[in-house]
């Protein structure tokens, strides 16, 4: 299974969606919170997944995609895409 990574802000509502979707799938994850530093964090994110515009947040990783925020997460699980993701390739 790939590696999922997560980067939060803790007062985030769609942040602690994600989360618990990712939770109540059982599926483990690197939470990586981003408030104390988020405007710099934020600009090396944009800068490592090349983003442009608005940085939102949550920012979802599987393997080295981004695959987006947390309505992204819930259009694969929706589409039950999430499982072949993670386990491809």
């Amino acid at each position: 299974m790939k590696q999922v990574k997560i980067y939060t802000l803790d007062y985030c509502p769609f942040c602690k969606k994600a989360k618990a979707i990712l939770r109540n799938k059982n599926i483990p994850f690197e939470d990586i919170d981003v408030t104390p530093d988020e405007e710099n964090h934020t600009k090396k994110i944009a800068e490592q997944y090349k983003i442009e515009g608005e940085v939102t947040f949550p920012q979802i990783i599987i393997g080295q995609n981004r695959i987006g925020g947390c309505s992204d997460l819930e259009q694969l699980v929706a589409n039950n895409r999430l499982e072949d993701l993670l386990n491809e390739g």
